[in-house]
């Protein structure tokens, strides 16, 4: 049966320049900069540059109540639609703002061939029939990124019947791979790590010490991975001298041949600083990157447009549709503009907190002087959500004179030393990392031995505490840290 009632709900609706906020203060400065030009794209009412007389957008909205009984408000405005790139109007395609006379120019493509493209043409100069041929390319197309073919050998068989028309079997495809693995770089085909490490000392000059590394490689290869070294000295009756320099020729090969491969399709990251930090006459200097702070603007032709539909003694239905237009792109680039500024205020403000609370850090660089920082503690200080305060911390970047440096990782949690005062995790994850550095190759120290030193360091933590630290850190357990 139905019934009806009625319920009271409080719920929070975000307006569209708050949803603008949150998104644009999680933005690096790269990023930040893409989305400002497909703003700009987006909305011809958003200039870019400075604009010495403005009129005030307000004044000629409201003017045009009585034209528009549908009224655009902020809380009606999807700000994803609003934002999406779904449809692209005509007069974006057109390029009428050059004259006759200027010059079509085009700048110029830098070309470059792929890591497979590469391994092609090498294959290229072999002299190969034209089944053998399909087969060797086959296989080059099945190398990975790294110059790794991880796949069984009857599995590349069937793929060749069903989706090159080639029956073959096993024993002419290893055949073929061969050829492959004869490409450069050398290392490139192989199936796993120890194929790969044999492949590359095949290539160099025999010596008593590649010969040594071949064979360790070939037949005790599980005990040189485990590092078990004195099993190695009594199996080929060798110095430590003489083992340390096959093992040495092994450490210098390439276990990712394809990833050193300077024409690779990958993707270069480059980190653009957000802010930068300098030491003047020994006070904190705190710079927000100028790409942060575009100087725009809202378009004077368009509010000017929308005064000469003011100046009209009538508006048809067709220019009300104008004027709605009109009035959503001066709204919207307002809307955008504040939230820009919000943004540089909430940046600096924030990152000012932590530069104020770590003060001692940066003015010595020294990471022992890290103090326990949690996000709370910077929201607390500038007064904004801790959810904000994350945004700013996860994906920018700070130059400072000790390197550029992730934001997120000045945070760090609270340990209680001997003496019962705060120290951070990073302070405690420094002095283990020295202590690593310093020991004795021959003998390193195990995770209960760590936990002794940092206890006599009046750090004391469980043993299972400083393995979690040492992973964190990327440094191997003792058994691989062990050198002869």
């Amino acid at each position: 049966m139905l019934k009806q009632s009625l319920q009271l709900k409080l719920s929070q609706k975000l307006s569209p320049q708050q949803i603008q906020l949150m998104k644009l203060i999680q933005l690096p400065t790269l990023a930040f900069e893409q989305r400002l030009k497909e703003e700009l794209i987006e909305n011809p009412a958003l200039e870019v540059g400075k604009e010495n007389e403005l009129a005030e957008v307000e004044d000629y909205t409201e003017d045009f109540e009585d034209y528009d009984s549908e009224r655009i408000e902020a809380e009606d405005i999807n700000i994803d639609e609003y934002l999406s790139n779904d449809e692209t109007p005509d007069y974006k395609l057109q390029a009428n703002n050059y004259s006759k006379d200027d010059e079509d120019y085009e700048a110029p493509i830098i070309a470059h061939e792929s890591f497979h493209q590469d391994l092609l043409n090498q294959l290229n100069t072999f002299i190969l029939s034209d089944s053998d041929r399909v087969i060797a390319e086959f296989l080059v197309g099945s190398i990975d990124d790294m110059g790794y073919i991880r796949r069984e050998t009857q599995d590349i068989v069937d793929d060749l019947a069903f989706t090159q028309g080639v029956y073959t079997d096993e024993e002419t495809v290893e055949r073929i791979l061969l050829l492959v693995q004869e490409l450069d770089p050398a290392g490139v085909g192989a199936r796993d790590l120890k194929e790969c490490l044999l492949l590359q000392l095949k290539h160099k000059t025999p010596t008593e010490s590649i010969d040594l590394a071949k064979d360790i490689i070939e037949n005790q290869f599980d005990a040189f991975t485990k590092k078990h070294y004195d099993k190695l000295l009594q199996k080929y009756n060798a110095t430590k001298e003489q083992l340390r320099n096959a093992i040495d020729e092994i450490e210098k090969l390439n276990p990712k041949p394809g990833g050193a491969y300077i024409g690779n399709d990958r993707a270069v990251e480059h980190v653009v600083p957000d802010f930068t930090i300098k030491i003047t006459e020994g006070e904190l200097e705190l710079v927000l990157n100028g790409r942060n702070a575009p100087e725009l603007h809202v378009s004077k032709d368009y509010q000017e447009m929308l005064q000469s539909y003011k100046d009209s003694a009538k508006i048809s239905n067709a220019q009300k549709d104008a004027v709605q237009f009109i009035k959503q792109k001066l709204d919207g680039a307002k809307w955008f503009i504040d939230a820009i500024k919000q943004r540089q205020e909430t940046l600096i403000v924030t990152m000012s907190a932590i530069l104020e609370y770590q003060e001692e850090y940066f003015l010595t660089g020294d990471e022992t002087k890290l103090k326990p920082m949690i996000l709370k503690d910077i929201a607390d200080l500038v007064g904004l959500d801790i959810s904000t305060v994350s945004r700013v911390a996860n994906s920018k970047y700070v130059d400072t004179p000790y390197g550029t440096k992730l934001i997120k990782n000045f945070f760090s949690e609270a340990m209680i030393n001997d003496q019962g005062e705060e120290v951070s995790t990073i302070e405690i994850k420094k002095i283990l990392q020295n202590i690593i550095r310093d020991e004795d190759k021959k003998k390193p120290y195990p995770d209960d031995k760590l936990a002794e030193l940092l206890k006599e360091k009046g750090y004391p933590i469980a043993r299972r505490t400083v393995a979690k630290y040492r992973e964190q850190l990327d440094i191997p357990v003792a058994r691989m840290r062990k050198r002869i």
